[in-house]
């Protein structure tokens, strides 16, 4: 293990270990202190947050783009001080720590046996949306977990959620994807991270006007298991409650061969993803590359700005 990893593993370790005992209070405002320090600084996520926020807000002002970008390193900084503190929370505050509309898309297809299919673009807190299934609804769900470096840090996250009731696989594939798919024959749900997918196996998908690639997993387990596939977006509002939305289901043509099929589904999980940034843009947290064009070196809007982070 480098240097590096043992100092992140290290930082991550001390959140979890510190942050949690904090009164919330407190934990709130040194989120929202931690938040304006990385805000100031303008380093390369910032800027980077900034350009993706240029696309989700056409037309923006550069100042209205800093009041975003300052106002989702706070909502990204809420994510984490929840985070850390998810563990040590009682029941009852998991409980009332979300409010979800047209919840009755995932109950109506949990009823119906089939199983679910939870899509979720990088909103909010969806580690809390997690727990609020297991705990409100006492659903358990499954889903996967990219392996990240060190492999101590990984390990960390996988306990983390494990803790909080959900079934944590490997992002590795075939292996996995055979998992989920037993799962939703079972009648089961699966929930998933899916508005980044940099891999060949992408699916290109026009997202605010321009072409991003979203994984097809979401629409695969939805065509080869017939479980319900629903896109859900979060946000947060000025209280200590966040808000969430369950989308109408997404259907399967009835024509095309898998990957038509396949590329009609997730076109249709990129709109409604678009739908719920385009209402809480700051809730977005999204710091890396995206969009296909961002990729090319040649149009990256952050090259003659990289001396500034």
């Amino acid at each position: 293990m480098s240097a590096r990893e043992r100092l992140t593993d290290a930082l991550y370790g001390a959140g979890w270990g510190t942050v949690r005992k904090l009164p919330e209070p407190v934990a709130v405002g040194l989120g929202r202190t931690i938040a304006d320090l990385a805000w100031k600084r303008r380093g390369t996520g910032v800027r980077r947050l900034e350009a993706n926020y240029a696309r989700v807000v056409p037309g923006a002002s550069p100042e209205r783009l800093a009041e975003l970008s300052r106002a989702g390193m706070r909502s990204y900084l809420r994510y984490w001080m929840e985070s850390f503190r998810l563990p040590a929370w009682s029941a009852e505050r998991i409980r009332t720590g979300l409010d979800v509309k047209e919840l009755h898309h995932l109950t109506d297809g949990m009823a119906a046996g089939k199983g679910v299919v939870l899509a979720l673009p990088h909103l909010a807190n969806w580690d809390l949306a997690g727990a609020w299934v297991t705990t409100a609804l006492g659903i358990p769900f499954t889903t996967v977990a990219e392996r990240l470096k060190p492999e101590t840090l990984y390990d960390r996250f996988v306990a983390y959620r494990e803790g909080l009731g959900m079934e944590v696989l490997p992002h590795n594939g075939g292996a996995a994807f055979g998992t989920l798919a037993r799962r939703l024959r079972g009648g089961g749900l699966v929930c998933l991270v899916a508005d980044r997918d940099l891999s060949a196996s992408g699916v290109e998908v026009d997202f605010f006007g321009e072409t991003a690639r979203m994984p097809a997993g979401p629409a695969l387990l939805a065509q080869q298991t017939g479980a319900r596939l629903l896109p859900v977006t979060l946000w947060y509002d000025d209280s200590p409650v966040m808000r969430g939305r369950v989308h109408p289901p997404v259907e399967v043509p009835a024509s095309g061969t898998r990957a038509e099929r396949t590329s009609v589904m997730t076109q249709a999980l990129a709109d409604a993803f678009a739908t719920g940034i385009a209402e809480h843009p700051e809730d977005w947290h999204m710091l890396q590359r995206l969009w296909l064009a961002d990729l090319d070196p040649a149009r990256d809007p952050e090259k003659d700005r990289k001396g500034t982070s």
